[in-house]
């Protein structure tokens, strides 16, 4: 017979038994619905954290600082090794070795990292956050070249801020949007203000420091002579103009780039303040001409990232860059993929095992029909072609609709998870995403798994006596 013949034979025979093959061909559709949407899941969700990172430009970036612990001593339980460490005195980070780091090919800049404490007062509301300095130059690059309102500032000595839209909500503030046109009952009762992003442009804010005040110092630290508890510092008023506001993160950014407001870097070194920028001046200690705690490299491209990586840790200098991790972070997600697609196949395995049911039950119930194929002809290749063609078309509707759940599945998953994560940001995140190779390797494994679920029917009716089977009721 030709192979139209056996694939019209296969179609009517599955026609024929219309309910059982539509409940076998739900079986798998449900299968491939629950592996497309749960691999999807870690596809999205791998795809949501490094399109975060290159799109910050993170995999560019690297944060160094001077090795002064040697911090997997210390989780080892090696403190001797940690203390010892302490008294090698590092390789100071100042401003010369900064511009050192520059002549290295690819470098496009680096800059000190500077991160304090302070309150900031707004519209008569206040928020504790840690501020960021850093030079005008950065507004160049991404994500400080595209602010929600206004720009980056243009000199390193201005005093302007920018705020991130994530602070807002601490100062009770909203941003009209395409989200957010009116005020809840529980803004009301914050005292929330409704503003327009560009119209804070300009507006004044107070960047509020602490310094030590040697007014309060008389006797025992931290006490007046009459045993009274006092504080030992004052708060600095600075007025601060706001010359942005910057977009609100994805929830995948790196701790490096999270930060409530940046000031120029010039601007922060004169504010009047203590505290310290990172753990490296609590262990290690600050004295004088150390010089900087760490710093910010960035590169032109993820290509240049490994040859300066090594030129700076060859100076004896730690260096940590995204670029590192990133492959463990694909080995995580690959194993969370995994994770997730087995459990999708355990459904289309149950699938399968539904298939050779229903292909036996044929078996049972054409018997005769076999036999007479066979007394007129008809070859075991035959017989068996046309039990595969049979378990192919149900892998083959399968696999389509089950993308087509699939996908409804992660529509509505995705929309009830913005809605109750994400509810008052101004934006949504695909928690699920379905690439073209997901869509191929769904109705393959869909086809497949169906064929080798009918080789035990297929072989089974190749080897059914004609004889017999004639004489079959």
């Amino acid at each position: 017979m030709k192979p139209d013949e056996l694939t019209r034979i296969a179609l009517g025979n599955l026609w024929r038994t219309k309910l059982r093959t539509f409940l076998t061909t739900l079986g798998v559709i449900i299968g491939i619905g629950a592996l497309v949407s749960m691999v999807s899941f870690g596809i999205g969700m791998q795809k949501n954290v490094t399109a975060a990172f290159y799109e910050n430009d993170l995999f560019t970036s690297m944060l160094v600082s001077p090795q002064q612990i040697d911090v997997n001593k210390a989780i080892s339980g090696d403190m001797e090794g940690m203390v010892n460490a302490l008294y090698e005195p590092p390789p100071p980070l100042v401003d010369s070795t900064l511009s050192c780091f520059q002549t290295f090919s690819g470098v496009v800049i680096s800059f000190p990292e500077i991160r304090f404490p302070v309150k900031i007062r707004f519209a008569g509301n206040e928020t504790r956050i840690n501020i960021r300095a850093m030079p005008a130059s950065m507004g160049q690059y991404k994500p400080f070249n595209d602010l929600l309102a206004g720009s980056f500032f243009k000199s390193d000595s201005q005093n302007t801020i920018i705020l991130s839209q994530n602070i807002l909500k601490d100062l009770n503030v909203k941003l009209k949007n395409r989200h957010i046109h009116h005020l809840t009952l529980e803004d009301s009762l914050k005292s929330t203000v409704l503003i327009e992003a560009d119209s804070m442009i300009g507006d004044s804010l107070d960047v509020i420091t602490s310094v030590v005040d040697v007014t309060k110092m008389t006797g025992f630290p931290g006490f007046s002579i009459k045993g009274h508890r006092r504080m030992l510092f004052k708060e600095i008023i600075n007025p601060f103009q706001i010359g942005g506001i910057q977009k609100a993160g994805s929830g995948f950014e790196a701790p490096s780039m999270i930060s409530g407001a940046i000031i120029p870097i010039q601007t922060a070194e004169m504010l009047p303040r203590v505290g310290f920028n990172n753990i490296w001046d609590v262990l290690g200690g600050k004295h004088d001409h150390e010089g900087y705690g760490s710093a910010i490299v960035r590169v032109k491209h993820i290509d240049h990232v490994k040859a300066v990586q090594d030129s700076i840790e060859s100076m004896g200098y730690s260096v940590f860059s995204i670029m590192d991790q990133l492959s463990e972070m694909k080995k995580g997600f690959l194993i969370f993929d995994m994770g997730l697609g087995a459990i999708g196949t355990i459904a289309l395995i149950v699938a399968a095992l539904g298939i050779i049911n229903t292909m036996v039950m044929s078996i049972l119930e054409r018997t005769r029909e076999i036999g007479i194929m066979k007394a007129i002809g008809g070859s075991e290749g035959e017989i068996r072609t046309i039990f595969f063609v049979e378990a192919g078309m149900i892998g083959l509707i399968g696999g389509i609709f089950g993308l087509l759940l699939g996908w409804l599945v992660t529509k509505i998953a995705n929309a009830v998870a913005n809605m109750i994560f994400l509810k008052e940001m101004d934006f949504s995140v695909n928690f699920f995403h379905i690439p073209f190779w997901l869509i191929l390797s769904a109705i393959a494994f869909s086809i497949g798994i169906s064929l080798l679920a009918g080789i035990y029917p297929a072989a089974r009716a190749a080897a059914v006596n004609p004889v017999e089977a004639l004489r079959h009721d």
